[in-house]
């Protein structure tokens, strides 16, 4: 049904300033001419808005250098790094992460450590992400952090970031969300928002790594289990309660294995780690991240199990992916965490079993592809979650009033300067 609310003016400005806003931002520095074609908005409107994220501390415009070509050179609007910043976490089996993440998606400080998850409840978990966290944080102004995105391998509930199912953590029922809150010790104000870890991961690859320009896109992304991220139209599929994109747990071998979900046959137990290992005859231990790679350069270099074990796995892969194409009808498959490192592997064994089982129609303009952010793409993508709200509505941070411009001649005192930084400081609402 269509909307019975109509929008008035301020609604209109706010919209048009997340537009402008977005778009430098996910896109990089723009024109003023470039800023008019990609919004539909006039030089003048554009001007006006540029104007007030300026005031907010959330753009910089610049002059670019003289081109040679005839008329005025366009100033350049480009977000700034210097200001406001969201605190990004990632759960995943093996390894916790924390970075702070500035406008336009630059990367400030990280670090991740190991942990075995699956060796602590949740508490100690999060105490362990929290100190982490606090590290990366230790020169930042937390006035300035406007989010905290946080990415964890299990089955969240979008509007609270409950974590209804982690089989990979042995999590249940964890109120993820308010754990991480109460931890940090954040006020109300700051938002905490909790996402599946490929959900995250395919959002950045779409936003800026390898599926970027392609509106309808699938991510998949393995280590000990397997998640998928998928993009239709442009945005992300969620479900009525964001548990959309579950696709390791899709039955997929009526005579497979009990999977740690508790059904028989899912996806992941086919084409995880796991499933690599016992096909290489390699004992399956807490941390299989080395074991893992040694099938892979023993693989490469044509070892018969280890290349027998990453076709199994490849198979099985594009079995599964045949499904989601015929599905999705995608333009870009981005294989990401340890499925980047099979992907060359394996290529041809996929594209077969594709032939033989996805529809041509389906698959005649499709590209699978590796990611590009590694195991740190639901790191990144948690960071773009946290700043959501902020390019929703950049009115949520407080324009800093101008400073009063002094007469020629006259030294300001340092009273003069404290009271034109009390004035300035910006605060979120």
């Amino acid at each position: 049904m269509p909307s019975r609310v109509g929008f008035n003016s301020e609604r209109v400005g706010r919209g048009n300033l997340a537009l402008v806003l977005r778009h430098v931002h996910s896109v990089g520095p723009q024109s003023r001419s470039d800023l008019v074609a990609l919004t539909g908005l006039n030089r003048t409107t554009i001007g006006s808005l540029v104007g007030q994220l300026e005031g907010r501390q959330l753009v910089r415009e610049q002059q670019v250098a003289a081109s040679g070509q005839p008329g005025r050179p366009s100033n350049v609007v480009s977000v700034r790094s210097d200001t406001y910043v969201t605190l990004a976490l990632d759960i995943s089996v093996d390894s916790l992460a924390a970075a702070v993440v500035a406008l336009g998606g630059a990367v400030l400080r990280s670090r991740r450590i190991p942990c075995d998850s699956r060796e602590f409840g949740p508490e100690e978990t999060v105490a362990l992400l929290i100190q982490t966290a606090n590290e990366v944080m230790v020169d930042t102004d937390r006035s300035r952090v406007v989010g905290v995105g946080v990415a964890v391998a299990g089955v969240v509930r979008a509007r609270d970031g409950l974590v209804r199912l982690g089989p990979n953590l042995g999590w249940t029922d964890v109120p993820l969300g308010d754990l991480v809150r109460a931890g940090l010790g954040l006020g109300a104000a700051t938002n905490v928002s909790v996402g599946n870890e490929a959900d995250l991961g395919g959002l950045v690859e779409h936003l800026r790594g390898a599926a970027r320009g392609h509106d309808n896109m699938i991510y998949l992304s393995g280590e000990v289990g397997l998640g998928g991220g998928i993009i239709v139209d442009g945005r992300p599929l969620i479900g009525i309660g964001g548990y959309a994109g579950e696709v390791g747990h899709t039955m997929i071998n009526p005579a497979g294995i009990q999977c740690a979900c508790g059904a028989f046959g899912c996806w992941e137990t086919e084409v995880g780690e796991s499933a690599l290992l016992r096909a290489a005859g390699i004992p399956v231990t807490g941390n299989s991240r080395r074991a893992v790679s040694h099938v892979f350069e023993a693989a490469a270099a044509n070892e018969p199990r280890s290349r027998a074990a990453v076709d199994i796995v490849g198979h099985w892969l594009g079995i599964g992916l045949a499904g989601l194409v015929n599905t999705f009808n995608p333009s870009v498959v981005v294989l990401g965490g340890f499925y980047a490192r099979l992907a060359p592997l394996v290529d041809r064994v996929i594209w077969d079993e594709l032939d033989r089982r996805a529809l041509q129609a389906t698959r005649e303009r499709l590209a699978i592809l590796p990611g590009q952010f590694g195991l740190d793409a639901p790191l990144h993508g948690a960071g773009e979650l946290a700043f959501e709200t902020l390019l929703a509505d950049p009115t949520i941070v407080d324009p800093v009033a101008p400073r009063t411009p002094t007469r020629r001649g006259h030294q300001p005192r340092a009273r003069d300067y404290a009271a034109g930084n009390a004035r300035g400081g910006a605060t979120r609402r």
